[in-house]
């Protein structure tokens, strides 16, 4: 497995989600990345878009093939790699909001979005992540809740390192996927609410489900869906 070979890179496209899908779809081999200097139509998880100033983030879509059982960890390994790309272009510190959200000091720096075809045998794994996107230039709405990694970081510089590290986690043991999932977990002993309920954050199980303790004592197990930090204008999805 090596991320990186063959890699198509556009000035500008719709989405490298949809144009990973199309050469999934086609045969394209396991490692194939798609990388864009500007999307017009990046898309995020709930069916949110993802925006960001031409050169200012990597936007970054991978093909995984096969798939095996130790990909039912996919969801939570794919952030792991983000998070250590990250850390390894800039002096930064990063945590994982359950399922997609990488974050510095409960900001958003990237999201993941994975669209799967189990049948096909083939995932695409798909990265926005912030480099240099300086504060004004967020749209308003998110300009209280994202950050980029700053410091001299760069885009061909954190591509490079998130080939690497998703060479290592995505396929990685899922117990190394889960034990390294939960050292970087950003919501647990949080208070946290999804469209049914609130409750205190209590890590995830063994599936990658997000465990949350209700006020009423009961532990419920979600598998997906938007889950927000309560008290904190920090907790969006991708």
């Amino acid at each position: 497995m090596s991320f990186g070979t063959p890699h198509r890179h556009h000035r500008r496209c719709d989405s490298t989600n949809d144009l990973a899908r199309q050469l999934a779809a086609a045969g394209a081999p396991s490692g194939t990345i798609v990388s864009a200097d500007e999307q017009t139509a990046g898309r995020g998880r709930q069916g949110r878009s993802w925006t960001a100033p031409a050169g200012k983030a990597l936007l970054y879509s991978a093909i995984l093939r096969p798939l095996t059982e130790r990909h039912l960890v996919l969801p939570l390994a794919a952030p792991l790699a983000v998070a250590e790309a990250a850390e390894a272009v800039a002096a930064v510190r990063c945590a994982v909001k359950w399922p997609n959200d990488v974050w510095i000091e409960d900001l958003k720096c990237a999201g993941v979005l994975i669209e799967a075809r189990p049948r096909d045998g083939w995932a695409v794994i798909g990265v926005g992540l912030n480099i240099s996107i300086q504060p004004d230039e967020f749209p308003t709405e998110l300009r209280e809740t994202a950050t980029s990694l700053g410091q001299g970081a760069t885009v061909d510089g954190a591509l490079r390192a998130l080939n690497e590290s998703l060479d290592r986690w995505a396929q990685a043991d899922p117990q190394e996927v889960l034990a390294a999932f939960r050292e970087r977990d950003g919501l647990r002993g949080r208070e946290v609410s999804w469209a049914e309920g609130s409750g205190v954050a209590d890590g995830v199980d063994e599936r990658g489900n997000l465990i949350v303790i209700t006020p009423a004592g009961r532990r419920v197990a979600l598998g997906s869906g938007e889950v927000h930090l309560e008290h904190n204008c920090g907790g969006f999805a991708a």
